[in-house]
């Protein structure tokens, strides 16, 4: 699979696109499908949470 066939999610205005079409800063992904890629910001903050759990966890 190429990168031109796989999704992205773009910060700057919310959109899903296929491709790098979207400025690198602007990119979340790549992701294997459309509909993972519109989870973009969800599937970020579930890992923002395991990783703030797994400090805590550390620090204890």
């Amino acid at each position: 699979m190429s990168d031109d066939d796989k999704w992205y999610y773009c910060v700057a205005d919310g959109s899903v696109r296929q491709g790098k079409d979207a400025r690198g800063l602007d990119r979340m992904g790549p992701y294997p499908d459309r509909a993972t890629a519109a989870r973009a910001l969800e599937i970020a903050a579930e890992r923002n949470r395991a990783a703030d759990d797994a400090d805590r966890d550390w620090d204890d």
